[in-house]
């Protein structure tokens, strides 16, 4: 089975149809989506900060993450959860859209980047979790985080202006 007829499968899935065919199924998938992206990126944020050298009130390093990780997988797989919906709207079209897989390899690009950190500095988070600044592969696996993420969103939002709409 080929990817195009894949892709066209999933656009021709009842629940494709009822997305695009409804006028605020749509609207009201994409505002959940942007909500759950606000909270990955927030608590992200607020994280990579402080592994970038801003101190954090009263938190240190180790604590953050462990506040703050249960919140952003929550609002990750609702955005995942959300994201397909959206995509399976019109799936060919978001398949062949430079700024969707630019998006994705920027959301791996992410993950891949919070994989090295866990798997590397913060093994050693109890060696330097009060320090200012934090070690260097901690400033950088930081400020990735932040670009990457940053990165997602304005590829996000540019699929919109980009996007050969299909229905």
């Amino acid at each position: 089975m080929s990817l195009e007829t894949t892709l066209q499968q999933i656009y021709d899935l009842p629940i494709s149809a009822s997305i695009r065919e409804n006028v605020n199924a749509f609207p009201l998938i994409e505002s959940l989506h942007v909500l759950a992206i606000t909270l990955v990126f927030g608590t992200i944020l607020i994280v990579d900060l402080r592994l970038v050298g801003f101190a954090s009130h009263r938190r240190s390093a180790d604590k953050l993450i462990r506040e703050l990780l249960p919140y952003t997988w929550v609002a990750f797989v609702l955005a995942v959860i959300t994201g397909a919906l959206l995509f399976s709207s019109n799936a060919p079209a978001y398949a062949n859209n430079p700024e969707f897989q630019l998006k994705l390899l920027a959301i791996a690009a992410a993950g891949l980047n919070m994989a090295i950190f866990h798997t590397t500095a913060h093994r050693r988070i109890a060696d330097w979790d009060l320090d200012l600044p934090p070690p260097a592969a901690a400033r950088i696996s930081g400020f990735l985080s932040l670009g990457l993420w940053t990165l997602v969103i304005v590829l996000g939002r540019w699929i919109g202006f980009t996007l050969d709409v299909l229905f």
